[in-house]
């Protein structure tokens, strides 16, 4: 790592606090959904949406919305404003870190463009930044208005989208904080950077069925492992037709799926660390990787067995932001050698 410039160091803080927002972000988000809060706020204002309800008439009026939709009648009929007050400001905090990331963004944008201490080709990757955090904010109330309908559940493809993209954008920012610091690449050998390719590939599949997962509440049977019913692959996994609709809207296959690419991963990344062995310097990266993947397969089991617990359920999501940031820094330290 070479000695960074008073500009450049500037400009990684600033990223690295827009990353930490963003990790709060995907947790709130992961929280909101678990507490079934998502669909509290019926309707989407960008700016007075930040004001909460104020007095006891903001929250009847806010209240009296909701129960105008499918969830509280289907649902939550029943529901008393105290406990509407609890799932509301878990959807109000997740929004307002949404409101909170876009200020953070852009203020310190604008000044350190002013003051000239942002590189010229890192300008247009900003923008794309930015671009790509305003599409996360419009992706959520997609996703939110899809469950505004007869089913009192949001799409889990709009979810998947919206948690994909927010993923995205902190591997993204992760990816140009490296650049700043000027990280130290390496060269591996070609077929471990193949493995790498590879485990990349798959996790961005993993991470998809978990979003699939929590969206079909999926989580919330077959509640062993590694067997489902007693079975190595449920019965009720293969009951749609055609038979392919099953891996995208069957909540028993979905999470067949979603706990055996874990299995896979953890053996590839064994793999990589007993190729890496080969290779000086990316040994390290390698151990860390299995490590974190090893930490989130137990959590996912955990949180499977467990029946879903909040804080196990959240931790199990941090743990799958922390593993991409793993993933982003061996792709981005690993080159194929000549």
């Amino acid at each position: 790592m070479t000695i960074m410039s008073t500009a450049d160091r500037a400009v990684a803080y600033w990223l690295c606090g827009i990353c930490v927002v963003v990790f709060l972000m995907i947790i709130v988000g992961g929280v909101t959904r678990l507490t079934h809060s998502g669909l509290s706020m019926v309707d989407w204002k960008p700016i007075l949406g930040s004001i909460p309800p104020l007095n006891q008439q903001d929250w009847q009026a806010a209240f009296d919305a909701y129960k105008q939709f499918p969830e509280y009648q289907k649902v939550n009929h029943g529901m008393v404003l105290e406990e509407f007050k609890f799932i509301y400001l878990w959807e109000y905090s997740h929004r307002l870190l949404g409101r909170f990331i876009g200020i953070v963004f852009f203020i310190p944008f604008v000044i350190l463009a002013y003051l000239k201490m942002i590189r010229r080709s890192m300008m247009p990757k900003l923008l794309f930044a930015f671009l790509l955090g305003g599409l996360q904010g419009l992706m959520g109330w997609y996703m939110v208005k899809s469950g505004l309908v007869d089913l009192p559940r949001v799409s889990h493809f709009r979810l998947a989208a919206h948690l994909m993209l927010a993923m995205f954008l902190m591997a993204y920012l992760y990816w140009l904080i490296l650049d700043l610091l000027n990280v130290q690449v390496r060269s591996v050998s070609a077929i471990l950077q193949k493995l790498l390719y590879s485990i990349i590939v798959l996790f961005v599949l993993q991470v998809l069925y978990g979003a699939f997962v929590a969206g079909l509440r999926a989580g919330l049977g077959f509640n062993t492992f590694p067997l489902m019913d007693g079975q190595l692959l449920a019965e009720a996994a293969t009951t749609m037709s055609p038979w392919l609709v099953n891996f995208v809207e069957n909540g028993a296959m979905v999470q067949f799926v979603h706990r055996w690419i874990a299995v896979v991963l953890v053996g590839m990344s064994i793999a990589g660390l007993t190729l890496s062995l080969k290779d000086k310097g990316v040994t390290t990266g390698w151990t860390v990787l299995i490590a974190l993947i090893a930490v989130q397969f137990v959590l996912g089991v955990s949180t499977l067995v467990l029946y879903v617990p909040i804080a196990v359920a959240s931790l199990h999501q941090a743990g799958a932001v922390i593993v991409m940031l793993a993933l982003v820094y061996l792709l981005y330290t690993s080159k194929t050698a000549r």
